[in-house]
């Protein structure tokens, strides 16, 4: 029998730019990717959503003496988590790119190129997830540095979710907006989109927060909290901090 909708559970997503498991510059850069498996674990989070993610890269491999030999979307899913990542940029030693770990299962996922110029490859990886007896569709997004590309990249993103994605069914944006403004937060607006906004939660830098990169926005969900863990271990893993949001179902 199928649960009742108040049996419904509130759906807990966290979003972190992790910068590729590797903090520091040259000889005196740290490798933290186990820091941050425990991190993720930690946060609890029903669906957690990954940027700056490492399939492989040779030369960290083989700097590094305990460089995992999984994928790093792979290593840091806690147990009965799926993993689902995607490549966003190739480089000369590896590629890197977005991911989603999910305590319910995947039911498909895909893949958008959003590049805007030679200089920056970006993209957004589509994932549908059935929770209880709901499909609801995770978009996790890295938008570029460049304020014009940004804009160009949320219309493409907000143009493949009206083609793509019946309105009836509940959506969830989160990642790395890499936007100190408003301006995408009002475009996401426009389009449906809300997140918690009672109080401040400035993900960036992690050091020292100043403002809030990382977003995770709803359409057919209601935001009912958003909170950044606080603490000198947090600082250490990345240059960001994650953010954790809750939402609930609509009815």
């Amino acid at each position: 029998m199928k649960p009742e909708r108040h049996e419904h559970p509130l759906i807990r997503v966290a979003t972190y730019n992790i910068h590729k498991g590797v903090q520091g510059l040259g000889p005196t850069r740290r490798l933290e990717i186990h820091n941050l498996g425990h991190a993720v674990e930690q946060l609890d989070a029903d669906i957690v959503c990954l940027q700056e993610v490492r399939r492989e890269h040779r030369r960290e491999a083989a700097h590094f003496r305990h460089w995992p030999s999984q994928p790093q979307a792979e290593y840091l899913a806690p147990e009965g988590y799926e993993a689902i990542y995607r490549t966003n940029a190739v480089t000369r030693h590896g590629e890197h790119g977005n991911a989603m770990l999910s305590r319910w299962p995947v039911l498909s996922h895909q893949h958008r190129d959003i590049s805007d110029h030679r200089f920056e490859q970006r993209g957004f990886l589509h994932t549908r997830v059935e929770v209880v007896d709901r499909v609801v569709h995770v978009l996790v997004v890295h938008l570029g540095l460049v304020p014009a590309s940004r804009v160009r990249q949320i219309a493409l993103l907000l143009a493949h979710i009206a083609q793509d994605i019946p309105d009836h069914e509940p959506v969830l944006v989160a990642g790395d907006f890499n936007d100190w403004g408003t301006g995408l937060g009002r475009r996401m607006a426009q389009a449906g989109f809300r997140e918690w906004r009672e109080q401040p939660t400035p993900t960036y830098p992690s050091r020292l927060p100043l403002n809030q990169l990382d977003h995770v926005y709803a359409r057919g969900l209601k935001p009912v909290h958003a909170m950044v863990p606080s603490g000198r271990i947090w600082q250490r893993m990345s240059d960001h901090l994650p953010l954790v949001a809750e939402f609930a179902w609509n009815d």
